[in-house]
């Protein structure tokens, strides 16, 4: 059996700079969070910016819904693959992260594409929930703690066959650490273990940055 490669930094440059050319104002806010200190990691991996273009490109996706909007990367990558039509909304409850990230979508001419909702992410999400919102692809990258809460509300606002998206699934590899007993760790462990066995998805789990779970609703 073949056994899965294990990527440093040397491979990992190696697939950025043999991938897609990212966008300049996704450069530019790659550039702004390398300013921003330690918060700097909430960021998503060129290679999962990648990964989101062409899944979205690929399978026709237009209505997108982001759990976790940050300063935008997520958010500005996914709307850059998505047709004029398309649309991403965004959820977030930090002014100041998302307000940078609205600088940076009208920077690329897509804030035509994209609506913020600040306020915490569960209520908005129950009226979504409320309003029988759809959506073909679902991206969760926010707060660990709430990832089953988030998971349970995007499954009903979710079409049949669409995906939900899960960022940071694998944790710095720590979810395999027996020994790692850590509060958000195990929250994670736990999670993986929900969503394996909710029938109402199949799932893999791919190391692709941080780890994401793809889902598809049966």
């Amino acid at each position: 059996m073949g056994s899965n490669l294990t990527v440093n930094k040397e491979i990992e440059g190696y697939i950025n700079n043999n991938s897609l050319e990212l966008h300049p104002v996704q450069k530019e806010i790659i550039e702004h969070n390398e300013r921003l200190g330690d918060i700097k990691k909430m960021q998503i991996s060129i290679s999962q910016c990648h990964f989101l273009h062409v899944l979205i490109k690929s399978s026709k996706i237009k209505k997108i819904l982001e759990i976790g909007t940050f300063t935008g990367l997520s958010t500005l990558s996914m709307s850059l693959a998505l047709p004029k039509d398309g649309s991403v909304c965004t959820l977030d409850k930090n002014h100041e992260t998302s307000n940078a990230a609205e600088n940076f979508f009208r920077k690329a001419s897509q804030d035509n594409k994209i609506k913020i909702f600040i306020a915490p992410a569960l209520e908005s999400l129950k009226n979504l929930n409320n309003s029988k919102k759809k959506f073909d692809l679902i991206f969760i990258d926010a707060d660990k703690e709430n990832y089953k809460n988030y998971f349970n509300y995007s499954v009903d606002l979710v079409d049949k066959d669409g995906l939900i998206i899960i960022d940071n699934v694998l944790w710095r590899g720590e979810v395999a650490n027996p020994n790692n007993q850590d509060k958000l760790t195990v929250s994670i462990r736990e999670f993986n273990s929900f969503v394996n066995a909710d029938r109402r998805v199949e799932n893999l789990i791919i190391p692709v940055g941080d780890g994401l779970s793809v889902c598809r609703k049966l």
